[in-house]
């Protein structure tokens, strides 16, 4: 088993000297601590202008060297060096001195011993050097994803990693620049195909002057992320919307409620109230809906296991249920209920003196019923045309179009 090690460097002359020495001495530790039996090291200058390419030549014999004439990114550099190289194991490595490359021998064996996919080294650690405002902005992005994914990564944009070249496809594509640990990270968590972990590591002050960016970076980090979330996670953020506008609709009754509740009556300036909390309330429904769909569609589209069952959020699991339909049901009913005496009167006498509080509330009942069905409805169309698509794609179908 190989393990290739990535190097990417960027006008690095200050440490790459040092970097290729460390990874050239931690080979044999390699090799004789895992499972690996052959370490291959690759730098890949990103357009550097400095020294980095000339100092990188004098190992030329030893390691394997790619120069890019022009900057193409971080990610770019790392991807080139992965496509260059036959390893079952991909890793890379920072060139600025901060991570020692004998803490491949942790990452290795957390793959081929632990069973993940991904493993990658932590530097959020008390023994961690890292400037507090890239703790913060490391820690802000964690939370993110464990709310996203509902597991927990401290280190999202770690520089330090070890990937099955397996699961290479499940990952890929990544972005080019500095945010493609996060956005591996990202990929990483949300799938339900890949098995991340990670292991604390030592973090030492870098050489020379940082290349990231605080608030470009991050603004490009926290972009990567929520797009990742959208494609494997899009329940979550449409869940999210659906509470905020239900607590919004709730708030806005809370003063309408407590006054019928004190003097039995309704003031008619809470007409406004009552529209716009039937508004928001609806909006509320089909953020739900939406929310409930968008994890149909991904469990159809994007998992390994045609028809596989889906653990579902809890909004899943409801509409998912028999309850939905009793739901349906006592909505209409109740609904119909509070006007149908004003209905008769209407037809029979011509006019109705029943009060606008109660149109309101049977609007709200009827489109939130019509808002659950039309959910169902369409929810059994898409699992129609998944049974389809995977009909056509079934040894089955293949035997008989011959």
């Amino acid at each position: 088993m190989k393990l290739c090690i990535v190097i990417p460097a960027l006008d690095e002359e200050k440490s790459i000297e040092k970097i290729i020495v460390r990874s050239l001495e931690a080979r044999d530790e390699i090799i004789k601590n895992t499972d690996v039996d052959a370490v291959e090291i690759t730098v890949v200058s990103d357009g550097s202008t400095d020294r980095t390419v000339e100092i990188a030549t004098e190992y030329k014999d030893q390691i394997n060297l790619i120069v890019f004439e022009k900057n193409k990114g971080y990610g770019a550099a790392i991807k080139q060096g992965w496509l260059e190289s036959d390893a079952e194991l991909l890793s890379f490595l920072d060139a600025d001195g901060t991570c020692d490359p004998n803490f491949f021998i942790e990452l290795c064996n957390q793959v081929t011993r632990s069973e993940s996919d991904v493993a990658l080294g932590c530097r959020l650690n008390k023994d961690s050097k890292m400037p507090l405002t890239r703790r913060f902005g490391n820690t802000m992005f964690s939370l993110l994803l464990t709310y996203l994914s509902s597991e927990k990564v401290k280190d999202t944009a770690s520089g330090m990693r070890v990937v099955r070249r397996t699961i290479l496809r499940e990952l890929l594509p990544l972005p080019d620049g500095l945010h493609f640990t996060p956005a591996m990270s990202a990929r990483a968590l949300l799938s339900d195909q890949i098995r991340i972990s990670e292991k604390d590591m030592p973090y030492e002050e870098r050489d020379g002057e940082s290349k990231l960016h605080i608030w470009k970076d991050g603004v490009r980090f926290l972009n990567v992320i929520m797009k990742t979330a959208v494609l494997y996670r899009p329940n979550r953020l449409l869940s999210v919307a659906g509470f905020v506008c239900f607590l919004v609709a709730l708030l806005l009754m809370i003063g309408p409620i407590m006054h019928y509740v004190k003097v039995q009556m309704l003031e008619d300036w809470m007409i406004y109230r009552f529209t716009v909390s039937n508004t928001v309330a609806l909006l509320s429904a089909l953020f739900f809906s939406a929310s409930y769909l968008s994890e149909t569609i991904v469990a159809m589209s994007l998992s390994a296991v045609p028809n596989k069952p889906v653990r579902g959020s809890l909004i899943y699991k409801l509409y998912t249920s028999s309850l939905i339909w009793v739901l349906v049901t006592l909505c209409l009913v109740l609904g119909v209920s509070l006007v149908a005496e004003s209905l008769f009167q209407r037809i029979t006498e011509g006019v109705t003196t029943e009060h606008w509080s109660r149109y309101i509330s049977m609007t709200f009942l009827v489109t939130f019923a019509s808002i659950l069905s039309v959910t169902k409805i369409l929810a059994q169309i898409l699992r129609l045309i998944a049974d389809r698509m995977s009909y056509l794609k079934s040894s089955q179908f293949s035997s008989y179009s011959k």
